[in-house]
């Protein structure tokens, strides 16, 4: 396993000093590093991968160095488009290094929502024309893999990928606290007070992570089914897209969104659709913990940034923060009757119980049972 402290500081050593990113799994030890490691002005943790891009272009304009981009395998969706029709050597010829975790890499166990990029992902580096090493578990071999990438990048102007597999880095965890240990409430506590307090007909719409993790569990905990949830388990950052494509077509019946910091901060334009079509049978709630939780708790900026004050100015009927176990249990009482959309921001402490599960249904039953369910139709608006 390669040490974060020895790969971070090759790359410095090799001339890549600027990082912009979305945290990963994979890359989580290295992410951890470098977020501690590296000065502000030469780190940034983007909204979205196609940002980190645009970013490190930026700073190559600005002093001819090369940018490093990091990123789970799932995120080159996101850089498909400035990939294309920025960076390439057709357009703007913009040299980068990616650094890209492979979830659900060929052979390897690994989650529904990454089996199908994992088996994509080195084929979609080659259809858009970047160069890629699978990074080596051995320090000497990765030592020089950084080497040619950087060499490959500085005498051909173009993006160059270091792919990484599971177990790559050694173990490397955040020490800098975190002013989400302050916050009264749990996530998985103001989830399950969510989901006691919504309609009996009401539809949840979980985002990527432990958020559906911790909606399925608490629905087996209970007893119930899982018919009236569908958990997004990929997609980051589009739960309310999909939240707001079910309410618009089911009117009648009330559609919960429940959404994570990073992810409806990494398309934080769909608010602005939400609040311009005003459905009035919408809720958005957004558990913030201030932090990118599941895949090694790197912050993002839902505490530096006012998410209510957001949603209002995008058009949202009404838009609460609640920060304590008695607002949250007055949400019940300040939801009905009220028109939406509404945005609740529920301020939560990091992390989770470590014996947290995973749901035990397959993708395709869970959108079944969801149709089937909504199938029976609602009451008019």
């Amino acid at each position: 396993m390669i040490k974060p402290e020895f790969f971070v500081t090759e790359l410095l050593s090799a001339g890549v000093d600027f990082f912009a990113g979305v945290p990963d799994s994979l890359l989580k030890s290295m992410c951890a590093y470098i977020t501690e490691r590296v000065d502000a002005d030469r780190h940034v943790i983007t909204a979205n991968e196609g940002g980190a891009v645009a970013l490190a272009t930026g700073y190559h304009l600005a002093t001819g160095g090369i940018g490093c981009v990091y990123m789970q395998n799932s995120g080159l969706g996101n850089v498909v488009n400035p990939l294309a029709s920025l960076t390439d050597r057709e357009v703007y010829h913009i040299p980068m290094l990616l650094i890209v975790g492979w979830r659900g890499r060929p052979g390897v166990h690994d989650e529904p929502q990454h089996v199908k990029q994992g088996k994509v992902t080195t084929g979609l580096l080659n259809v858009m024309g970047v160069n890629y090493e699978v990074l080596s578990h051995d320090e000497t071999v990765a030592a020089r893999q950084i080497a040619h990438a950087v060499r490959e990048i500085k005498e051909r102007g173009d993006v160059f990928a270091l792919v990484v597999e599971k177990d790559t880095f050694e173990p490397y965890a955040l020490t800098v606290p975190t002013p989400t240990s302050d916050w009264e409430l749990s996530r998985e506590e103001a989830i399950a007070h969510v989901a006691r307090g919504a309609e009996p007909d009401a539809v949840m719409v979980s985002t990527t992570g432990m958020i559906s993790r911790e909606l399925f569990e608490y629905r087996a905990r209970k007893g119930e089914g899982h018919e009236r949830d569908f958990l997004t388990v990929g997609s980051m950052g589009h739960a309310s897209q999909i939240a707001l494509g079910v309410a618009m077509q089911q009117s009648g019946r009330r559609v919960y969104c429940m959404d994570g910091d990073g992810a409806a901060i990494m398309h934080m334009g769909s608010m602005a659709i939400v609040g311009s079509r005003k459905p009035r049978n919408l809720v958005h709630i957004v558990f913030n913990n201030g932090a990118h939780d599941s895949v090694g708790g790197q912050p993002t900026v839902g505490f530096d940034i006012d998410l209510v004050q957001i949603a209002t100015a995008c058009g949202y009927r009404k838009a609460i923060r609640i920060e304590s176990l008695a607002e949250l249990e007055a949400l019940p009482s300040k939801l009905k009757g009220t028109e939406g959309p509404i945005f609740v921001e529920i301020r939560v402490r990091k992390g989770n119980r470590k014996d947290l599960g995973r749901p035990t249904t397959t993708p395709i039953e869970n959108k079944e049972a969801l149709m089937n369910f909504l199938k029976k139709g609602a009451p008019e608006a």
